[in-house]
């Protein structure tokens, strides 16, 4: 570890060059002290989980599962308690995307076999079918198999009475049920009975369940204005350079020695940790980059411990990937084969040549007739849209080159007339101002393509403005066959 710290800095001070961009940048990052913390992770201690409810060799099992969310956990044991004990009515864990919380909760309750329901909110966004997927996973509780018969529950008072049969049917009176309730944040979309009726679901059944709500947002945007039952509340923190170091090191290949892969996490951490902290992304992109990292060591033009060639390797690789962290813009098999042909980083499609697709094909005109009447003056809207305009006088030519070019003071507003006119004119066939043409402006000014400028009660109708650049517009006029670089008033 020592050697691949020394060379890796090392690399990063020969590999400056003369440019001064994205070679700067790594490099830069490179050189910072962070590779004195992430190599020595494994002075990270953490406590061990105790616990007398619990087997010893469960909890040592369970520890190596959790890694850097040992205390976490044990704060979570000293809450449940024993198995027949009530535990917290509710519990509210918050935190970050990718910090833990749902891998920590089932790891947890499967490890040590507790009975528990895990739902996601997302998937079941109504009320009804939450608390129905609430019934149906615990009939196969504990057991494990799956119930066949469907359950029907249409009242929060139906819940309370089929949740005191399903206990009763499956003997687990004498144990702590939990209900775990990931993306708990989309509770507040549905009746305002639900959020309270979970908080003190034990109260409201007299049975011993504890209702445990996973969210990204805190307590605070939860609490209705009403009040109600406070649960207890439980934050976890992002990880930090050391935990990521430690955790990503784990996954090294087996035909590779635990301190080579541990220098290239150390070498991908100091490229991505400022931009990137998500755990996901970035064993997503360990993962896609080691093959490269490892090329000199498979042709034998260097060894493990030669960090500065596997470095001047991986480094073109690297800036390109920065333009990738969670875009996921192309697939794996693609990135593969880009990093194989040696593309270079201006190769790849950047997010607006993506989402033009999205559009619909009037909405591309429409986008494309805002960006023609924010960058246009409107005198200039008699030369380009209409056929028999005549010739554009010499002498206002030269006027126009001895102002700023229309580009560089950015984007003029514009009224709603005005871009319907534009908007007949480049389209071949004829559009009827209809509603879906008025809903698909609507729909623009929601994607933040453009803005409205001013109120809606204006008097003289609304004023809209582009706030797209000139490579997006080209890549949605490349998709309609139209070329806008004719239209523009700054390029004639």
């Amino acid at each position: 570890m020592r050697a691949g710290r020394g060379g890796g800095a090392a690399a990063a001070r020969g590999g400056g060059g003369s440019g001064r961009g994205a070679d700067h940048f790594l490099s830069l990052h490179l050189r910072r002290d962070v590779h004195v913390w992430v190599t020595n992770y494994r002075d990270i201690k953490m406590p061990n989980l105790e616990h007398p409810a619990y087997p010893a060799a469960d909890l040592l099992h369970l520890e190596g599962l959790v890694p850097c969310r040992e205390s976490q956990v044990s704060t979570l044991l000293s809450i449940f308690g024993e198995r027949q004990q009530f535990s917290f009515p509710s519990i509210f864990i918050y935190g970050h995307t990718s910090s833990g919380k749902t891998y920590v909760m089932k790891t947890l309750l499967t490890t040590l076999q507790l009975p528990h329901v895990f739902v996601n909110c997302v998937e079941y966004f109504t009320s009804r079918l939450l608390l129905e997927e609430i019934l149906t996973q615990l009939q196969s509780c504990p057991s494990g198999t799956e119930q066949t018969s469907p359950v029907h529950c249409d009242t929060l008072s139906d819940f309370v009475r089929l949740f005191k049969q399903a206990l009763a049917t499956q003997e687990l009176q004498d144990q702590t049920v939990y209900i775990v309730l990931d993306r708990a944040e989309q509770l507040r979309e549905m009746e305002a009975n639900i959020l309270p009726a979970f908080l003190r679901l034990q109260e409201l059944t007299d049975r011993n369940v504890t209702v445990i709500l996973l969210s990204e947002i805190v307590w605070e945007l939860f609490r209705p204005n009403i009040g109600c039952f406070e649960p207890f509340t439980m934050y976890f923190p992002d990880y930090s350079i050391g935990h990521l170091q430690k955790i990503l090191s784990q996954n090294h290949p087996p035909e590779y020695s635990a301190d080579f892969y541990a220098a290239y996490i150390n070498i991908l951490l100091g490229v991505f940790y400022m931009v990137c902290r998500d755990l996901k992304e970035l064993r997503h992109l360990a993962a896609l980059n080691f093959a490269k990292y490892c090329e000199p060591v498979v042709r034998g033009e260097a060894n493990e411990r030669d960090t500065r060639k596997l470095w001047k390797n991986i480094e073109p690789h690297l800036k390109k990937a920065m333009q990738t962290v969670y875009l996921r813009e192309i697939s794996s098999s693609q990135w593969e084969r880009l990093q194989h042909d040696d593309g270079e980083p201006g190769q790849l499609k950047g997010l607006s040549a993506h989402t033009h697709v999205e559009l619909p094909y009037y909405s591309k005109f429409l986008l494309i007739a805002a960006y023609l009447a924010s960058y246009n003056p409107v005198r200039t809207d008699k030369r380009f849209f209409l056929k028999h305009h005549g010739k554009i006088r010499k002498t206002n030519f030269m006027k126009k080159h001895e102002k700023t070019s229309n580009h560089l003071l950015g984007p003029k507003p514009f009224p709603l007339d005005r871009l319907l006119a534009i908007l007949y004119s480049i389209v071949d066939n004829r559009v009827a101002p209809t509603a879906n043409i008025f809903s698909q402006i609507t729909s623009l000014v929601t994607l933040q393509l453009l803005s409205m400028v001013g109120q809606n009660d204006q008097l003289d109708g609304p004023r809209y403005k582009c706030t797209v650049s000139l490579d997006f517009i080209r890549a949605i006029a490349r998709t309609v066959n139209f070329d806008i670089i004719k239209y523009l008033y700054d390029f004639l």
